[in-house]
């Protein structure tokens, strides 16, 4: 694994290959990239307008959204900036792309075509290449990012930003241990180092690309100090390429108490670290990722659950909101029901912009106060076990468990960490597995734990983990037993 700054040999020599591995490949070119890039008014950039949000207090929208066929995409995402209200727009990317398979990429795109009508669960870049990805980002007016779920995103990164894309999301851990099974986190963590390296490339030709690691991981009750430390560390990543503009992301909890500690602590956690590895020169803002578990399937408790997220984004006061759709529970969301989530956010967060809340709560702060500690045991000993080398120290802290997410499917992940909720909903550690905590941390979650226990008068198992997994999706947030 190269580790630290890519070279310009080392760089030049991978890019050839990447280049070459699909015939879209062959239509890319840097300085071309960098001319189209450096064209786009700042109306139309993803950093500068995550800086504005940061600088003006302000919380901007943002859905998921792709399908196959460039012309039906667009559509799609001009429906979403007219009808939904969008700040700003994604595309997201199908699944055969993610994995490298764009043989069977193009032939969904063709089977497409003939149906008239997407049969991709997103958009094929690689397949439609710089020509047909410059047709999406030209035809809407807000910016738009990249959005997948790639081990491997090298050349997806060189077709999109040559097209104009302005923002990137992903990285070596997060795209890879909550979506890929075989993939070494060795593999992914060096092609990311490729991408980062790509956006230091446009960086230093004076144009800057956003890089937002996927902060909710698998989604699935992820305690935060995990998702802030996995995130942390793609920062660190990143700006070690030359990366300036990084937005990490956290995913709702459903506990506003711990969500809104999370976002803040995010914050603050991402910018002591970067500091301490001597990064000054970038801009960090945060996202905030409505529910990412099951949804309710009655669209009245739906709207109920993004509310709610809404509600607690602009109260932690994040720069941006990933909004879910009342469909959430019935397979991919229309445009339609993308436009309702949107709007619905949005007037929460009308209705909360010039409204004053005492965040000062107790409870917050010691929410904060235990979340930092946390990373801190973890980010030590990823430091620890790399001898200072972040890349080396996160496969090392993996194999070992000091690093581990639940319900991941990757065999590089050790999967020994259960969590659960206390009786007031906080996400708990059940099993901490191998993660370096302090005793008395450990100690704070069991006693969380055994009053949860006392009030249902039941043992603390695995049957309230699951319990607590499908509660949202049946009308509540702490699966107690009936």
């Amino acid at each position: 694994m190269a580790t630290k700054f890519l070279n310009e040999q080392v760089f030049a020599e991978e890019e050839k290959a990447v280049l070459q591995s699909w015939p879209t490949g062959a239509a890319v070119d840097f300085k071309a990239g960098v001319a189209l890039q450096r064209a786009i008014p700042d109306s139309m950039r993803f950093a500068a307008a995550m800086n504005n949000a940061k600088k003006n207090g302000e919380t901007l929208i943002q859905p998921r959204a792709g399908v196959a066929l460039i012309d039906e995409h667009i559509r799609l995402l001009k429906g979403l900036e007219t009808d939904g209200g969008a700040d700003l727009l994604p595309t997201t990317i199908d699944a055969y792309t993610r994995q490298n398979r764009y043989a069977e990429a193009q032939k969904g795109i063709d089977k497409s075509v003939a149906a008239g009508t997407s049969l991709l669960n997103g958009f094929p870049a690689v397949n439609h290449g710089v020509e047909g990805c410059r047709r999406v980002t030209e035809a809407v007016n807000k910016p738009i990012q990249v959005r997948h779920g790639t081990p491997d995103a090298r050349l997806l990164a060189e077709i999109t930003l040559a097209a104009g894309f302005t923002s990137y999301e992903g990285g070596g851990i997060s795209y890879n241990i909550p979506y890929a099974k075989k993939v070494s986190l060795e593999k992914s963590i060096r092609d990311w180092q490729f991408v980062d390296r790509l956006c230091g490339k446009y960086q230093e030709n004076g144009v800057t690309i956003n890089r937002e690691p996927f902060g909710p991981l698998t989604g699935t009750l992820v305690p935060p100090c995990i998702s802030h430390a996995c995130g942390i560390i793609e920062g660190l990543l990143a700006l070690e390429q030359g990366v300036k503009s990084i937005t990490l992301g956290y995913g709702q909890g459903g506990c506003m108490v711990q969500d809104i500690a999370a976002v803040q602590s995010l914050r603050e956690c991402a910018d002591e670290w970067f500091k301490k590895e001597g990064f000054t020169d970038y801009d960090l803002t945060i996202v905030f990722h409505q529910w990412m578990g099951g949804f309710p399937q009655d669209e009245a408790q739906a709207f109920a659950v993004i509310s709610l997220g809404s509600t607690v984004a602009a109260m932690g006061g994040v720069e941006k909101i990933i909004v879910k759709t009342p469909h959430e529970a019935m397979g991919i969301p229309t445009r339609e029901a993308n436009s309702q989530g949107l709007r619905n956010t949005k007037q929460i967060l009308r209705m909360l912009r010039d409204q004053s809340v005492n965040l000062r709560d107790d409870r917050i702060e010691k929410e904060k106060a235990l979340i930092k500690e946390e990373v801190a045991c973890l980010m030590n000993s990823v430091l620890s076990a790399g001898g200072g080398d972040w890349a080396k120290g996160t496969v090392n802290a993996f194999a070992a468990g000091y690093l581990d997410v639940p319900f991941a499917p990757s065999l590089f992940n050790k999967g020994k960490v259960m969590p659960v909720r206390d009786d007031e909903g906080f996400i708990r550690f059940f099993n901490s597995g191998a993660l370096p905590l302090t005793d008395s941390i450990k100690a704070y979650h069991n006693e969380r734990l055994a009053k949860r226990g006392e009030r249902e008068k039941r043992a603390i198992t695995f049957q309230m983990v699951t319990d607590d997994i499908y509660a949202i999706s049946k009308g509540k947030l702490i699966g107690r037993p009936k």
